[in-house]
């Protein structure tokens, strides 16, 4: 459609075949993402903590 003068019916005909491509594209694109499944495992981690370090002066520095 970039020359000539298109009547409604055909700009109405292209319209439709590129929403059903981009239809049918999108269901494929659905179709092939597989739903990740998290384990209650998973879920329920905690972060991991830091690096424990030894020296002199480390263990006076604890969290607890």
């Amino acid at each position: 459609m970039l020359s000539g003068n298109p009547t409604p019916a055909e700009v109405a005909a292209v319209t439709a075949v590129l929403a059903s491509l981009e239809a049918e594209r999108a269901a494929e694109a659905a179709a092939q993402k597989a739903p990740q499944v998290i384990s209650a495992w998973e879920e329920s981690r905690r972060g991991l903590r830091g690096a424990i370090t030894v020296g002199p002066g480390q263990w006076s520095r604890h969290a607890g």
